[in-house]
């Protein structure tokens, strides 16, 4: 299992390599990957359909408890047969479409790292690896989408889903980390057989909005949908895989995958209620307003995520088995769809339905089979989508509360998908012959291939739904936390309401199509607000953003190291006087009995060099003053017994007036920049924050903490765990290890700095 995780990243790594050997067959030959695993996802179908889940694990960081644990349910494994059966008619489409491209192996690494990112998202068992693999795919979905980079458009949406989904990611970071502590455990399979009892914890609410502003992102249910139809930019390959079977598909993975957490909960139920029913009807109607193929396509995704959202959220089996039909449906006609859309444009130069027409004759494959997958989304039988559709009506029809709302809403989604459908297989192929930029033609095998093969799947199921029934079954089960009965899926279930919503919204559907042109516009136009208005606020937060970056570097970035060290030290004076005020904080004792005269000596030493090193115009006596601060700073470790720490601090500081002296000596001599009221503003900030670092230090020393603090800790552990009876030496080199690291690397960048500045003064002079 872990091996068919990271197969895709491996194998994303020889892309490059391979594109030279292989040539025009390389998408055949990598389809052969997501093939091989589909067959071995297929081994599992006899246990998972008996309603065994397995686990496997593999461990990554056992002292936090993270591992590469896997699940492989109903639910994952559905999603894992869908993952790797339409990647590979991806793959093979994509080495066709992109033949000649100069990148084209760029887009083959993205996808089979795309894939991979997806497997490990569904099949993992552990949340932090499951929020990793989320982010990978938000990251490979960056790559994909704009991988025409050299169009502003497709930079632009790239960073618009990079910005929506990564953002979202970061609210289901800390909803995840709060459903691992409040449950007790980072397993899924733990939090979930405790059931609903997770929804008795006081922060299970704010656990909720976090995973669901993550899930909703994701799946851009409104007001997040807009980026989805913007990464049309991407080559129809990544539009196919994406809104077939990939990423947009996670958020609703997640929902299902929590469902037997959430479930009975009105806040749960209610949000996907609504969200997923205005998400569905927006998606439907922007669709039939649409003219270019792939952004109908796209808000028909919009509605099926909307759609999937909703019935996760009325929760009753029967919605739990309408949803995984549903689903399925969904995966086979829009995988077929965009493969046919893309077929089209490749062969006329055009996806502008207005522009399309009288194409069958010329591309009697496409025309036919896209045909077959438009009846799908129509929800028109004998196709699976008719099924699904039928689902879709009587979950509605049997929800708990709000059933007279959703039951409106999925009509009006019915009547648009049937216009949208209406447009997508009517349009292109009927009618008089419209001129195109190229001249249409059929495509080649490796381009019909994909959308033929899912096409002929949704009528095989929509005659014979038994072929699936059992993994529909267990992927039920999965969702709901008990068995699941059998789904009684047919065409022919009597005259009942769902079939009367469904001839109707056929009607009104075909009557929308009919007078479309006449329709079309003054409904986009009421539509707008909600079509747009949440991307005008996405641009808006970008604007201020920018603003916002631009003050901050104008003001306390501006390039001034005066500027920044000003900053900090006002920063720290503010926080520390705010606390002693507040607190009543500041204790303090002071006694002089016990010290030395050497050491006053030392500390007069101290206030005259640090004096003389702030007031004096030589540059070198200025060094030379700092290095006598570091050197009496050494005598202060030794009259304290800290030999080790004087020998450092003498080597330290020895070093660091050598490396001064070396740059400092070809540098310009001083000049008065700053007049003085900007000297003495800084002195007087510097004397605050030496007030305030003193009154912290005398507080400290007089405060006592509850408990033995950290330093039992140390030497009980030092020697045990890290093997040194030095304590100060195991916490530099142990217990701040990577502190410590990085430390040495700023010196040593330093070091290298002064070298490449005074050998090149060097060899300049000679």
């Amino acid at each position: 299992m872990l091996f068919a995780v990271i197969s895709g990243f491996v194998l994303a790594a020889l892309v490059p390599r391979l594109s030279s050997v292989l040539g025009t067959k390389i998408g055949w030959c990598l389809a052969l990957l997501p093939a091989a695993l589909f067959g071995y996802f297929l081994t599992f179908w006899p246990a998972i359909t008996k309603d065994q889940v397995l686990l496997l694990s593999h461990e990554w960081i056992p002292s936090l408890g993270i591992n590469f644990n896997f699940m492989v349910d109903g639910l994952s494994l559905m999603f894992a047969l869908l993952i790797t059966g339409i990647g590979t008619f991806i793959f093979i489409y994509a080495g066709r479409y992109l033949q000649g491209h100069k990148d084209i192996h760029k887009l083959l690494m993205y996808l089979l790292a795309f894939m991979g990112a997806m497997l490990g998202l569904v099949l993992s068992s552990n949340l932090i690896s499951l929020f990793i693999f989320w982010e990978l795919t938000s990251f490979t979905s960056y790559l994909l989408i704009g991988f025409n980079h050299e169009q502003e458009k497709a930079r632009k949406a790239a960073l618009q889903g990079l910005f929506i989904t990564a953002g979202g990611g970061l609210a289901l970071m800390a909803g995840l980390i709060l459903l691992g502590n409040i449950g007790g455990s980072f397993e899924l399979n733990e939090l979930l057989a405790q059931g609903t009892d997770i929804q008795q914890q006081p922060l299970f609410l704010a656990m909720m909005v976090l995973v669901l502003l993550g899930a909703f992102t994701k799946s851009a249910q409104t007001p997040f949908h807009f980026w989805l139809p913007n990464a049309m930019a991407a080559p129809t390959p990544v539009s196919a895989y994406l809104h077939s079977a990939t990423m947009v598909k996670a958020g609703v993975y997640l929902m299902a995958r929590l469902q037997p957490m959430m479930a009975g909960s009105e806040a749960w139920m209610l949000t996907l209620s609504l969200f997923g029913g205005v998400t569905m009807t927006v998606g439907a109607l922007m669709a039939a307003c649409s003219t270019d193929l792939k952004r109908i396509l796209a808000f028909s995704t919009i509605m099926a995520l909307g759609t999937l959202t909703m019935l996760i959220g009325i929760g009753t089996p029967h919605a739990l088995e309408a949803a995984m039909v549903f689903l399925l449906a969904h995966a086979l006609y829009k995988g077929a769809l965009f493969m046919a859309a893309g077929t089209l444009d490749h062969a006329t130069g055009t996806k502008d339905v207005r522009e399309l027409g009288g194409l069958r004759k010329y591309m009697p494959q496409t025309a036919l089979f896209i045909t077959l997958a438009a009846l799908s989304l129509a929800g028109i039988p004998p196709l699976f989508g008719f099924i699904a559709k039928e689902l879709m009506f009587e979950s509605a029809l049997g929800a708990p509360w709000l059933s007279g709302l959703l039951i409106g809403l999925s009509v009006i989604t019915a009547i648009g998908i049937v216009a949208a459908a209406a447009l997508v297989a009517i349009k292109p192929f009927y009618g008089t012959l419209k001129p195109t930029p190229k001249t249409p033609h059929e495509a080649p095998l490796s381009m019909r291939l994909g959308f033929t093969v899912l096409a002929i799947v949704g009528l095989l199921l929509g005659l014979m739904p038994g072929l699936v029934t059992p993994l529909l079954q267990a992927a039920v089960t999965a969702i709901g936390g008990a068995p699941a009965a059998e789904p009684e899926l047919a065409l022919w279930h009597g005259f009942n309401l769902p079939l009367l919503l469904s001839a109707l919204a056929l009607v009104c559907g075909g009557l929308l199509y009919h007078y479309w042109e006449q329709i079309r516009a003054p409904l986009a136009a009421a539509l707008r607000p909600l079509a747009y208005g949440p991307e005008r606020g996405y641009e808006r937060m970008m604007d201020g953003l920018v603003a916002l970056a631009r003050w901050q570097t104008r003001v306390l970035q501006n390039g001034y190291m005066t500027r920044y060290i000003l900053t900090i030290l006002l920063t720290t004076i503010a926080l520390l006087a705010y606390a002693f005020w507040s607190e009543d904080a500041f204790v303090y004792s002071l006694s002089f009995e016990g010290v030395r005269f050497y050491e006053m000596v030392i500390a007069v030493l101290m206030m005259v060099a640090v004096v003389y090193a702030g007031a004096t115009h030589l540059r070198l006596g200025s060094v030379a003053a700092i290095g006598v601060l570091g050197f009496a700073m050494a005598m202060i470790y030794v009259f304290f017994s800290a030999p080790d720490l004087a020998i450092t601090q003498v080597l330290v500081e020895t070093l660091t007036v050598i490396m001064l002296v070396l740059v400092l000596f070809r540098l310009p001599g001083f000049q008065d920049l700053s007049s003085p009221l900007v000297r003495w503003r800084d002195a007087a900030v510097a004397g605050a924050f030496g007030v305030l670092v003193t009154m912290m230090v005398l507080t400290v020393n007089q405060s006592s903490l509850p408990g033995e603090g950290i330093t039992a800790y140390l030497v009980e552990n030092s020697y045990v765990a890290a093997h040194g009876r030095n304590i100060v030496n195991v916490i530099l080199v142990d217990f701040r290890a990577l502190d410590t690291l990085g430390e040495i690397f700023v010196l040593a960048l330093a070091a290298i700095g002064v070298n490449a500045m005074i050998r090149f003064r060097w060899e300049t002079q000679k």
